[in-house]
């Protein structure tokens, strides 16, 4: 069964736009034209995830957010915004906000975040997973040790973690703000650079294996891709 998704966008023509391309990658999706129909549709219905854009007219996306988790506090939210300003993307999160995403966008990249927030929401079991076998590598995150080929190496606590999240989310979008809100703590320019530092170490690590290879997704995360 496809997964379910509430879309809700006053842009009529923008969302029927991506209505019609979120359908065409195997996703059902319901368009609600402003907060309060969304809200309805979401009481009537059973979906796996909303979008919502934050400026509507009736109910804002926040508002709508804040009433939908009340209803169902697990469901995944992104919320769709033109503005950029960081009090209303702290607002978002502090609501309970999965992404955020700002327009104009890649379509593109939004489908990896939908398929990478679902995956996130149904993981809880992935979560628990200590070992892993991809490839011609062998990971044990308990013992921090990686085994590519017959070469054995012993991980760094971040290096751990950073590994354990892309095999989790294997062949799928790993969104840079999911690992530094759970491995840094914190997201800044500091922590994203550190990031980059240790996402470089995992490349030059995983490099004799030519099955794997960590990718860049759009300058927002990155891609564990399993080539064979």
């Amino acid at each position: 069964m496809n997964n379910r998704i509430l879309l809700v966008e006053d842009d009529q023509s923008f969302g029927a736009v991506l209505k019609d391309y979120l359908t065409i990658n195997s996703f059902d999706v319901t368009l609600a034209a402003d907060g309060e129909e969304g809200l309805k549709e979401f009481t009537e219905n059973e979906y796996d995830i909303c979008i919502t854009d934050v400026m509507m007219p009736k109910k804002d996306g926040f508002s709508l957010a804040e009433e939908i988790k009340k209803i169902d506090k697990n469901i995944p939210i992104i919320f769709l915004t033109a503005k950029n300003l960081r009090e209303d993307i702290l607002k978002g999160y502090q609501i309970g906000a999965d992404d955020y995403i700002t327009k104009p966008f890649d379509t593109e990249l939004l489908l990896y975040k939908i398929k990478a927030v679902l995956q996130r929401s149904s993981s809880i079991e992935d979560e628990e997973q200590e070992q892993f076998k991809i490839s011609n590598i062998y990971f044990d995150s308990m013992l921090r040790q990686l085994r590519v080929h017959d070469k054995e190496y012993k991980l760094s606590p971040k290096e751990n973690e950073l590994l354990k999240l892309l095999c989790i989310h294997r062949n799928d979008f790993m969104p840079r703000d999911l690992a530094l809100r759970k491995i840094w703590k914190k997201e800044n320019y500091f922590t994203a650079r550190s990031m980059d530092v240790y996402i470089a170490k995992l490349r030059k690590l995983l490099k004799e294996d030519e099955g794997l290879e960590i990718i860049n997704v759009h300058g927002e995360g990155f891609r564990l891709l399993v080539k064979n």
